[in-house]
């Protein structure tokens, strides 16, 4: 399948400047590639598009590796692989879950490419349930994030490991000091679209809101209600500040979904997936959400906690806005605090007057089927199954992702009830299922 065939699949009409270049390093050079862009845009399908024209989707090698500081990014990369129809298999392989579980994958799927973080990769490799040999294009995303865990040891170790290597791409939202000389980079290609004079793009309006105590979940709501059904990611930097803070909007009847480092991996899935479908408007995270997340048509970043620097600023703000859509960012300021220093532009006031509707609610809702691909489950049978059994048109049914064992659905949130009672004890394609909304 050729590139503008994929454009199409995925309702993209062009490429910008940076991906024309990449695509053009790739496929009309032998050259090593560093891309360093603004988050949202686009350098995952800045490699993926043109790597996927190199590949030989015939063969049951590994043929290429993206290395990924973190799961969330490992998911979303595979994710964008497999909208794209390629015909390539793939795989997302990380720690927090059973690496057995990950080797019978690998056995069956037998992927042409493999998305994962350092150590789960150099863990496989060495097992030998992935052979190293057929590996010719790696790949290291946010290899900035990855020196800043500390990943430098596994990378260098995982490198080493991989002796077929005859082409490196390296991508970044910020630029890193120096490359290690570990990547081995050989005749190489830079890229660099982050423009210094530009610390967030001019598309985001920057505002700040007053708090009048210290305790600012009280501002935090007001605000929220402000913005309607407009999707809202408010960052803080502790894990049971996030859950607080959680706790106390669901309670006056925001639909929310919480999202942190010390969540179970299927709570994360679903809190994502329950904001990425329309389900819930609110996302509360730490930093953990400011990276390697692609969530179109977010519409304001809420700063409750101060970001604790330049970088993770920039990285929270680009959340917004991505491509060329336009965005806000609000800094909630309790008595004894100011925007820092390094966070650059006139912020204006953002004035909570009148009377505030109460807590809007997101147009859809998330359905958890109990049956998937392993099933022989697709998203076409679900679509008829919500249809016939459920009583829904088309319009009523959103995103749906078929997982392995399990599918969600996003469904007319009033149509919610309906859905639950009219295919309670009904069958998908002959076999019996547990349908439920995912909360």
């Amino acid at each position: 399948m050729d590139i503008n065939e994929i454009l199409d699949k995925l309702n993209i009409n062009a490429l910008n400047a940076m991906q024309e270049e990449a695509v053009h390093c790739v496929l009309r050079t032998n050259h090593d590639m560093v891309i360093l862009s603004p988050t949202g845009s686009g350098k995952t399908l800045a490699y993926l598009l043109p790597l996927v024209q190199q590949l030989d989707n015939t063969a049951d090698d590994v043929q290429a590796v993206v290395v990924v500081p973190g799961r969330e990014l490992a998911l979303q990369s595979d994710t964008v692989l497999k909208d794209m129809g390629s015909g390539l298999r793939s795989l997302s392989c990380y720690g927090g879950r059973p690496a057995m579980d990950e080797h019978k994958w690998l056995k069956d799927i037998k992927p042409h490419i493999v998305f994962g973080t350092p150590g789960r990769l150099n863990d496989h490799i060495d097992k030998g349930n992935i052979s190293p040999y057929g590996v010719r294009f790696l790949i290291i995303d946010e290899f900035d994030k990855c020196l800043e865990m500390g990943f430098n040891d596994e990378m260098s170790k995982l490198v080493k490991k991989l002796p077929g290597v005859r082409r490196r791409f390296l991508l970044s939202a910020t630029d890193a000091e120096q490359i290690p000389h570990f990547v081995q980079l050989g005749r190489t290609d830079k890229f660099d679209y982050l423009q210094a004079e530009e610390q967030v793009p001019e598309r985001v309006a920057l505002y700040r809101v007053d708090s009048p105590v210290k305790d600012k979940l009280e501002t935090l709501s007001q605000l929220l209600r402000s913005l309607g059904s407009q999707s809202s990611i408010v960052f803080l930097n502790y894990r049971d500040s996030v859950e607080r803070t959680d706790e106390y909007l669901r309670k006056r009847g925001f639909s929310t979904s919480a999202f942190h480092g010390g969540m179970e991996q299927k709570e994360r899935e679903d809190a994502l997936y329950k904001f990425s479908n329309g389900s819930a408007n609110v996302f509360v995270s730490t930093d953990l959400a400011s990276r390697g997340l692609d969530i179109p048509g977010i519409d304001n970043i809420i700063h409750y906690h101060l970001p604790q620097g330049e970088d993770g600023y920039i990285h929270r703000v680009g959340r917004t806005a991505r491509w060329d859509a336009h965005g806000r960012a609000f800094l909630v300021l309790g008595p004894e605090e100011s925007i820092p220093d390094f966070i650059q532009g006139n912020a204006e006031s953002y004035e909570l007057v009148g009377d505030l509707p109460e807590p809007a609610l997101p147009k859809m809702a998330t359905l958890y089927i109990g049956k998937g691909k392993k099933d022989k489950i697709s998203k076409g049978d679900i679509v008829g199954y919500l249809c016939k059994k459920g009583g829904l048109e088309p319009n009523e049914i959103g995103r749906i992702d078929v997982k392995d064992r399990y599918a969600y659905a996003a469904v007319a949130r009033h149509k919610l009830e309906q859905v639950i009672k009219q295919t309670c004890g009904e069958k998908i394609k002959g076999i019996r299922t547990v349908v439920e909304p995912v909360r």
